[in-house]
C-alpha cells in the first residue's frame, strides 16, 4: 500500500513541473510592447487632457499594458466617465479599456 502514495504524487509533480515555467513568464512582455504601451499611454493622456470637461489635466491617470488601457481617477458626472472611456477606446493601438473612474456625484 505504501507504493501507491508515491504513484499518486507523480501526476501532481508532472503537472506542477509543467505549470511553473508558465508562471515564471506570466506578466513579462517584449521591450517593443513596452514602448508601444508607453506611446498609447501618452496618446490617450494627451487626448483626455484636451477635454476640459473631464477636469484638470491629468485628473484621470492612464496606464497601458499589452494594449489594454487602464483609466483611474475622478470625474463629476457619468457622462464625463463615458466620454473618457470613449476617447480612450478610439485611440489607435488600444485593444481594450478598463474603466475605474469614480463619479463623485
Amino acid at each position: 500500500m505504501t507504493i501507491l502514495k508515491p504513484l499518486h504524487a507523480l501526476p501532481f509533480i508532472l503537472i506542477l513541473a509543467g505549470a511553473l515555467p508558465g508562471c515564471a513568464t506570466f506578466g513579462k512582455y517584449a521591450p517593443s510592447e513596452r514602448s508601444g504601451d508607453a506611446k498609447i499611454t501618452a496618446n490617450v493622456q494627451a487626448t483626455l487632457d484636451q477635454h476640459p470637461e473631464l477636469g484638470a489635466p491629468h485628473s484621470i491617470t492612464v496606464q497601458t499594458r499589452a494594449g489594454v488601457v487602464y483609466l483611474d481617477g475622478e470625474v463629476s458626472a457619468g457622462l464625463e466617465r463615458e466620454t473618457a472611456e470613449s476617447l480612450a477606446t478610439e485611440t489607435p493601438g488600444v485593444a481594450r479599456v478598463v474603466d475605474s473612474i469614480f463619479v463623485s456625484r
